[in-house]
């Protein structure tokens, strides 16, 4: 693999020269902006080896910088290696940023080449803007990929298919109203919808086009005379079409958006999200463009009742899923059977799959056993894998997607003989965990006003984790959505009731041991004073966190009593759907805790 890098740069590098590129910036991304897309737009990928969800690569004639955040430093470490790229730790404060490296090594009027598909408007006004300060040139045609990549994978063609009202709580129509109301806030008569999530939310539409995500590849034109949906016209069968015109959508190719948004009339006013649409609309829209967020996001965020019942449902059949799993990843390793990382990732599917509602992972498992567990996004394959033995910690970060929800929830494992360092920072990364899980907040309050909940606790120790608290969580749709998240950095949007978040506080000892505690917490009105409207967290996953790696020693009896009321509940709620193997396994498993309990 490491030559054949090499030689995809050596082949970039002569395209470079050929056309006048002094640096090339290749970014993870899609013309839609995704986290995770299609095999087609693995670009960043292709020139580096490197296939975490984020990260830039930054080619020039003698060197080569890949930036990545601090979920992938261990990840990208290993997969840059002998490859003659650099890592660059994306967020430390040693690491320059891409546009001062850039101005650090580029004279003015040199010239970074970029394809203004792979940028947003955001992004590429930012570069341009920093670019300009220091003489250098942007050019936003260039295309790394064309003529070197053979054998390139196509844009998916796969059927699309309705996701039934019954699950989405609410009509096609009715969302492309609420929409079009919203941008008429902005003096826009229409939007561009780019965000592939986005479009699947508001046509009540999913698809198979991204693995794990059930989204599919194209854009969306809404107006108050008439919508279009620009699709590859393989994707769609006579039943979708008659649905689509049924909610005034027509449907064009994908490939004529752009001749399209460049054709609308000059007094349209077409409301764009900059941050996810691609820049090179810009020019194509030109005086027409109204750049806001989308109102897609918020409507999309917050789950409607419908929706937090399903959510509800999906939690119970993904609670039962791992009691199996996690008694058949026991029963294993107690008869001496071989049990791999990979073969956990296997269990754990196996079993979700049974239900007739689930239609995928919604992520590839992370099962990381000891010293694997401390790469935050870390994915076993045949190569890299542990065998898993009697002893150590286990991570693992899964979820599924059903047709009425998404589920993600990580759970830290004994397999045996925990030691007091496992157990103290378990403990640690718990009471975080419960602090975010029980608090009580102001409506209006933020994310990032709450995330020193979680970390409390490590800070105190000098610990911290570098990856983010809480993402929002999509309804069988993408399981990193926003806008709402709980991080260190500012976010804007506030917790709202109706939000899905995750709660999942960690702590990683490189080489040793990883320990990630994660649930998905519905935002909800907790009670109205004199000062104001309250929120609160209601935790609506369903399965119990390892007993045997609390040291109660360090435990407030709130916070004793937080663990055993939560699961009295996963115990209450799971049991009738269990065997009675199953039940009495789920009873041990959530043995109360008390402050003389000494596992």
């Amino acid at each position: 693999m490491t030559n054949s890098i090499t030689h995809r740069l050596g082949m970039l590098r002569q395209k470079m020269a050929e056309t006048g590129i002094d640096m090339a910036l290749i970014p993870h991304a899609d013309p839609h902006q995704s986290e995770y897309m299609a095999d087609h737009w693995h670009v960043r990928e292709f020139f580096s080896g490197f296939n975490g969800s984020a990260g830039t690569l930054l080619v020039a004639a003698d060197e080569a910088a890949l930036w990545t955040d601090s979920r992938y430093f261990l990840q990208a470490e290993s997969q840059l290696e002998g490859t003659g790229i650099r890592l660059m730790k994306d967020g430390l404060p040693s690491t320059p940023s891409i546009t001062g490296y850039i101005a650090g090594r580029l004279r003015a009027g040199q010239r970074v080449g970029i394809d203004g598909m792979l940028f947003s408007i955001n992004a590429e006004a930012a570069l341009k803007s920093e670019l300009r300060r220091h003489g250098i040139k942007l050019e936003t045609n260039f295309k790394p990929a064309d003529g070197i990549w053979d054998n390139r994978p196509g844009i998916p063609t796969e059927k699309i298919f309705i996701h039934h009202e019954k699950y989405a709580g609410e009509s096609a129509s009715e969302k492309i109203r609420k929409i079009l109301a919203e941008a008429g806030k902005e003096n826009a008569g229409a939007t561009l919808i780019s965000a592939l999530d986005a479009i699947a939310w508001t046509l009540n539409l999913r698809g198979n086009d991204v693995k794990f995500n059930p989204v599919f590849t194209a854009f969306l034109y809404l107006a108050d005379g008439g919508s279009t949906l620009f699709i590859d016209e393989r994707k769609l069968t006579g039943d979708i079409k008659a649905y689509l015109a049924g909610n005034g959508v027509e449907t064009k190719p994908y490939t004529e958006i752009e001749p399209f948004i460049a054709a609308l009339p000059e007094g349209v006013r077409v409301l764009a999200d900059p941050a996810s649409t691609s820049s090179a609309f810009l020019n194509a829209l030109g005086s027409r463009i109204v750049t806001a967020p989308s109102p897609v996001t918020i409507l999309k965020g917050i789950k409607n009742p419908v929706q937090q019942k399903g959510i509800h449902e999906a939690m119970l059949r993904d609670g039962v899923a791992l009691v199996k799993s996690i008694m058949e990843i026991q029963r294993r390793l107690s008869a001496g059977e071989t049990l791999t990382e990979t073969g956990v990732a296997e269990i754990l599917t196996h079993f979700r799959s049974q239900s007739p509602m689930y239609f995928d992972d919604s992520f590839g498992t992370i099962a990381g056993y000891k010293g694997h567990g401390a790469i935050v996004h870390y994915e076993a394959d045949k190569q890299s894998e542990y065998t898993l033995e009697p002893d150590g910690l286990l991570l693992i970060d899964s979820g599924a997607q059903y047709l009425d929800g998404t589920t993600d929830i990580t759970r830290t494992i004994s397999l045996g003989n925990p030691t007091d360092a496992e157990r103290h920072d378990f403990t640690l990364v718990m009471k975080g965990h419960i602090a975010l899980g029980s608090a009580i907040f102001p409506e209006g309050t933020r994310g990032d006003q709450l995330d020193a909940f979680a970390r409390q606790f490590l800070w105190k120790e000098g610990k911290s984790y570098l990856h983010g608290t809480g993402h929002g969580v999509g309804h069988f749709l993408n399981v990193h959505e926003g806008p709402q998240s709980i991080r260190l950095n500012h976010v804007p949007t506030v917790l709202r009731p109706g939000m899905l978040t995750s709660n999942e506080p960690g702590l990683y000892v490189t080489g040793q041991y990883g320990i990630r505690c994660e649930n998905l917490v519905l935002t909800t009105d907790a009670f109205e004073t004199e000062f104001g409207r309250f929120l609160k967290f209601q935790t609506v996953t369903l399965f119990p966190f390892d007993i045997r790696l609390f040291d109660t020693a360090i435990m407030t009896d709130a916070e004793i009593e937080w663990v055993n009321n939560y699961h009295l509940r996963v115990r209450e709620s799971l049991t009738p759907l269990l065997s009675a193997d199953e039940a009495a396994w789920l009873a041990e498993a959530t043995h109360p805790l008390t402050k003389q309990n000494k596992p």
